[in-house]
């Protein structure tokens, strides 16, 4: 869909949507935008546009917050308005970030003007946060720190623990995505910081992005086990967290899962791979389990080890013939990893 009409780009109702174009150069610092997809902060009729569609979503949704966005906003549109110009001498807005904030505040009456309460992610702080809004904070917990020390209302969704877009295991074993993110990775989140008042620490959320995600089934993959490490995380207090408690009531779950014939991943059973140089520039391989209990069984000649194989001790010296490094994992007779095929092209390319 296209709405020229709320652009502040001169020319836009002449554009024409197209499936599938890149709209952001991420190769770029601050991301600029290619075609503009920011809503137009001088416009009136944003603004009446956006009480319109707020009035209707209030109306369809019983919940308290209505969350507005407001992250990754590309200004490099704006900066180039003669609308935005004006509006910033007018309101005396000293740069886009303050532009941002002009907006977001004036949306936020908007949704209060409704009964719900506005919330936006981490980035409605950097021209100065409104005075009611709640706080989503992604790139981090700093944001959410930040805001509640202002007292505003926060829910905690960093990237580094609960981004579940993010691959589960080693990257030869996931369809690859720019980061990982393993069960006990997530299973560390905190919703509520150190010296931060709790009362103002809504909850956690995870965020599965599905511009990667392809399938239905995929979507069950990445949520599961990971999920449970964010309902334990969230709804359990720090000192009774045990990872290995944890992974023990996990497994009883797989087994549910095996009947209902849910998707779920067995990525904790998968070794972590650290490779380094020995003295004499042969390669070596560090394996580490994330599940305690577990025996790691490999091979280096292309077949494919049980646990009558050469078992895992210690630092692995590469052969310099070898092209394969495999592994896998058991616990007691039984395999409950998978069969990991790592060339070793790509171990050479991690140092």
């Amino acid at each position: 869909a296209s709405y020229p009409e709320l652009s502040a780009t001169a020319g836009a109702d002449k554009y024409t949507v197209r499936y599938g174009e890149k709209i952001m150069d991420w190769s770029k610092p601050g991301h600029p935008a290619i075609v503009d997809n920011t809503l137009n902060p001088a416009g009136e009729f944003t603004y009446q546009f956006l009480d319109k569609v707020v009035g209707e979503l209030a109306q369809l949704f019983p919940f308290q917050y209505i969350h507005m966005g407001g992250d990754e906003c590309a200004k490099n549109f704006w900066e180039q308005s003669d609308q935005v110009k004006a509006l910033m001498a007018k309101e005396n807005l000293k740069t886009q970030e303050e532009v941002q904030s002009y907006f977001e505040k004036r949306v936020e009456k908007i949704v209060e003007s409704k009964g719900k309460k506005f919330l936006g992610w981490d980035e409605i702080l950097e021209g100065g946060i409104g005075p009611n809004a709640a706080l989503m904070s992604w790139r981090g917990v700093k944001g959410g720190i930040e805001a509640a020390n202002l007292g505003h209302e926060v829910v905690m969704s960093p990237t580094t623990y609960v981004y579940l877009d993010y691959m589960q295991s080693d990257r030869v074993m996931e369809p690859h995505v720019y980061a990982s993110l393993r069960l006990s990775k997530t299973y560390e989140f905190d919703p509520v910081p150190a010296g931060v008042n709790a009362k103002l620490i809504k909850g956690g959320q995870a965020n599965l992005w599905t511009e990667q995600v392809y399938n239905i089934r995929q979507v069950e993959y990445m949520t599961w086990p990971r999920g449970f490490a964010l309902a334990e995380s969230v709804w359990s207090p720090a000192a009774k967290k045990n990872f290995d408690t944890f992974f023990g009531k996990v497994e009883k779950h797989f087994a549910r899962f095996d009947e209902a014939e849910t998707k779920y991943a067995p990525s904790a059973y998968d070794p972590d791979f650290k490779v380094g140089r020995n003295a004499d520039s042969t390669l070596n391989v560090t394996l580490t389990p994330e599940v305690k209990g577990l025996d790691i069984y490999y091979s280096f000649d292309n077949s494919y080890p049980d646990r009558f194989y050469p078992k895992y001790i210690g630092v692995l010296t590469v052969p310099v013939d070898a092209t394969q490094l495999k592994v896998i994992t058991y616990k007691g007779k039984q395999p409950v990893g998978r069969m990991i095929s790592m060339p070793i092209s790509e171990l050479k390319s991690r140092l």
